[in-house]
């Protein structure tokens, strides 16, 4: 498809709005990375080698890791293509993942990791900051290939600051470094140390940003960018087709979670009555508030259980687990949640694979109609 390379024509030309998500989980982002390779070799199928994930969704939303997946999807290289493809999310994720979370191998790590916690985050960061400097270069919020929204949490103004490239045009000082940006919603609580830097905007005037883990207060990045979309329709966008607020059938949605983990610690709330701050941290044996905090980041199936449950146990052994779990969770058949009983039950639609296959079909043909529709999509064509 010529089109493949010019950025994805606005949606006011198509018939849905697509949107991609990426939840957190620290190394259990090679779980979406996996799924976001087949869909990706699935759509270089229907349109040709060159086609990348960023050509086919107006929006791409990510917290904590998945805001790192984000920012790798849509920053350009020199020829204003994504710098990576879906398929080297992986490779990134193998290679990085053991500096940026480095094991201790003293006997005694567990109880050293314990009193640690207590007094500061369990790694510094300095190689996660240094390797997306480098990776993303000095990339700016307003520069990547399709719009991009990223949740973070600024503990000074105790309130969040969502990175939208929908607010660039009233809130330039949001037009940040992506990698200050993924620094900031990756510093999770208790595993790296918050992020401070500063931006300029167009009259001089400096604004600071105290941030931390965008999953603090928004843990659901779909509905983030949903919300940034319905901002944009509201305000009269032309990029936009006319829609009530409630016309959300309007909406391609694809939201990858990085599995949820099996929690074998329950709570209950006589129990949690009597926690203060160490009891959350580690009442009844486990971490309550860590639990909850990436229980709340996994729309996928309830099936990771032990280490290859954790978000920074980047032992080679458990990221190749990894890897083994998104490789399978492609054949498993599609799951919904059950609402009653918050489980996953199979929908009768195929496995996730077939599922995928449909829907790089869907959005070849959107784009498609796009490309046939918009005056610079035919243009484009004609070159």
């Amino acid at each position: 498809m010529e089109g493949a390379n010019s950025r994805l024509q606005p949606p006011t030309y198509g018939n849905v709005i697509t949107v991609l998500s990426i939840d957190g989980g620290g190394i259990r982002g090679i779980i979406p990375g996996i799924i976001l390779n087949f869909l990706e070799s699935e759509l270089q199928k229907l349109d040709g080698e060159d086609a990348r994930i960023a050509d086919y969704f107006d929006v791409i939303a990510g917290t904590s890791t998945g805001g790192l997946v984000t920012a790798m999807l849509t920053t350009p290289n020199e020829e204003n293509r994504p710098m990576f493809a879906a398929k080297d999310i992986k490779a990134f994720y193998l290679e990085h993942c053991p500096s940026i979370f480095p094991q201790d191998s003293c006997p005694f790590s567990h109880a050293t990791k314990v009193i640690k916690a207590l007094s500061g985050p369990k790694y510094d960061g300095k190689y996660l900051h240094n390797i997306v400097k480098e990776k993303l270069r000095n990339t700016r919020l307003h520069e990547t290939l399709t719009d991009v929204v990223i949740p973070t949490f600024d503990i000074k103004r105790r309130q969040p600051t969502i990175f939208s490239s929908y607010e660039l045009e009233n809130n330039p000082s949001l037009d940040a470094l992506l990698s200050d940006i993924c620094i900031a919603t990756s510093a999770a609580p208790t595993y790296l140390p918050a992020h401070y830097f500063e931006t300029k905007d167009p009259s001089g005037r400096i604004r600071e940003f105290n941030l931390v883990d965008g999953g603090v207060a928004a843990n659901n990045p779909a509905l983030v960018a949903m919300s940034e979309v319905s901002k944009k329709i509201h305000r009269g966008s032309t990029d936009f087709p006319t829609m009530n607020p409630i016309e959300y059938d309007r909406f391609l949605v694809v939201s990858l979670g990085t599995g949820s983990a099996k929690i074998e610690e329950k709570y209950d709330a006589d129990e949690a009555a009597k926690w203060g701050v160490l009891g959350w941290f580690a009442g009844g044996g486990s971490t309550p508030l860590v639990d909850i905090f990436t229980q709340a980041s996994g729309d996928m199936d309830d099936t990771l259980s032990g280490i290859v449950s954790s978000v920074d146990i980047a032992t080679k052994e458990n990221l190749e687990n990894l890897v083994k779990v998104g490789e399978e969770l492609l054949k498993k058949p599609v799951s919904r949640v059950n609402l009653q009983t918050g489980c996953c039950e199979p929908s009768n639609q195929g496995t996730n694979e077939e599922a995928l296959i449909r829907l790089a079909k869907t959005l070849s043909k959107e784009k498609q109609l796009r490309d046939g529709r918009s005056p610079r999509g035919r243009a484009a064509k004609s070159n």
